[in-house]
């Protein structure tokens, strides 16, 4: 395939889908990809084997869980407007509102249908102000108890999503249990919490077995059935952004661009100061990796090679499947990478390339 294209590693992905499977039969806990994460559904009979279903955050996402992963599809959105309700009931199992206000509004329709409420508990593990979903004056769900103990026989479930990129076991297991403290006595009414995503239970050295302990526990306790949102905790390290060296040059350091743009293709990256990552990134050559838009601070990153890159030169940026493709974009027109499957046996498929039909179509 000609550069850039997402690389999708199904070995890589299986070790991730794994663990979920296991964490399943240890702790009885459900877990449903988080679609704002990752959406590429050329993937998801492979996961849907893994996993019980999707979760979204749109009216489009919910559909697309609905049409192309199957098993159980949560919906939840911060606001849902009247246009889309009955849209997103059709396609749904379960809908979670993120406020009473709008719990209310939609009573009549979503009778029936099995409903949840989203609460803020006032913590969380994001270092990251503009990510944190329990910072000052949040928006995303509600946080007092009494007022929630109100409306608890209009709901049989609840969503807590208070973990982001949370590799701590001790950290998650001292925030649930504050969440038991302070809403033990609703939780007890329900029948089925979400925890969300954002806990790390795939990474290297995870005490996964503790977390399936807790989970267990956690349900037996308030009789309940357990749900998690894994987003990047499913495609860690899964997939790559393969790019292309077009050309190089000096100004102070030794700089290359690539064919692809860390604003266009890993804006999560950008958004949150990060660079990207290569492997193994060591050497003598250090150069610093920039992207082709025409944003000056369009850089992947500094990194080290064992000799000096010249155009043509192949770059793999690892870890390019979370909060990527769900995020590119057509800035300064950059053609935007394909995206391609590497199969268990080894062999690669390449299931979609973007051209200039597709960046005309998504203007006016």
């Amino acid at each position: 395939m000609q550069t850039p294209y997402y690389l999708i590693d199904k070995s890589q992905l299986l070790k991730n889908m794994e663990k979920i499977a296991w964490l399943r039969e240890a702790s009885g806990a459900k877990s449903l990809l988080a679609l704002k994460c990752f959406a590429t559904w050329s993937v998801f009979d492979f996961m849907a084997q893994y996993m019980d279903g999707s979760t979204s955050s749109s009216l489009y996402e919910v559909r697309l869980g609905a049409e192309k992963f199957g098993g159980e599809t949560h919906a939840y959105s911060v606001a849902y407007g009247d246009h889309e309700i009955d849209e997103v009931l059709t396609h749904s199992d379960k809908i979670i509102f993120n406020s009473i206000g709008q719990l209310h509004r939609f009573d009549a329709q979503s009778q029936g249908h099995t409903r949840g409420l989203r609460v803020n508990p006032g913590v969380s593990t994001s270092s990251f102000d503009l990510a944190d979903p329990a910072r000052r004056f949040s928006r995303l769900g509600e946080h007092d108890p009494d007022q929630i103990a109100a409306v608890a026989d209009k709901i049989s479930g609840l969503m807590f999503h208070n973990n982001c990129e949370n590799d701590d076991f001790e950290r998650f297991d001292e925030m649930l249990t504050l969440i038991e403290d302070r809403f033990g006595a609703i939780i007890g009414r329900m029948e089925w919490i979400s925890l969300g995503g954002g806990i790390h239970f795939t990474g290297e050295g995870y005490p996964l077995e503790r977390l399936a302990a807790r989970l267990k526990s956690f349900a037996e306790s308030h009789g309940i059935q357990v749900y998690l949102e894994p987003g990047e905790a499913a495609i860690t390290g899964a997939a790559t952004l393969e790019v292309t060296v077009l050309d190089t040059l000096h100004n102070g350091k030794d700089l290359a661009i690539v064919d692809a743009s860390i604003e266009a293709h890993m804006l999560d990256l950008l958004i949150y100061r990060e660079p990207a990552k290569i492997s193994p990134d060591t050497g003598d050559h250090q150069w610093m990796i920039c992207g082709k838009s025409c944003l000056a601070g369009d850089i992947f990153g500094e990194f080290r090679f064992d000799a000096p890159i010249k155009p043509g030169d192949r770059i793999s940026f690892q870890d390019a499947a979370g909060y990527t493709m769900v995020k590119k974009n057509w800035f300064n027109g950059v053609k935007m990478p394909g995206i391609a499957i590497r199969e268990l046996d080894g062999t690669l498929r390449k299931v979609r390339e973007f051209d200039y039909a597709d960046f005309s179509a998504a203007l006016s």
